[in-house]
């Protein structure tokens, strides 16, 4: 696994978050990072997958047949 190096500034606030919640769970501060960083990606595929229903709407029923009847399952 390819690493990048970061500098992060945050308030003093966030910062102290930071060291509270990576001493309780026995954490290092990348680990809260890569945490984080990933609980935003996976809210923004949220948002997109919601997008996507959207905007197919009723139609996904239509978009999403095999062939089976419901019985098949």
């Amino acid at each position: 696994m390819s690493v990048a190096k970061l500098s992060v500034s945050l308030s003093g606030a966030l910062a102290g978050f930071v060291e509270d919640y990576r001493k309780k769970r026995g954490l290092n501060r990348s680990q809260v990072f890569e945490e984080a960083v990933k609980l935003l990606r996976s809210r923004e595929l949220e948002a997109a997958y919601r997008a996507a229903n959207a905007e197919i709407g009723e139609g996904w029923e239509n978009t999403a047949g095999d062939g089976l009847a419901d019985e098949a399952w």
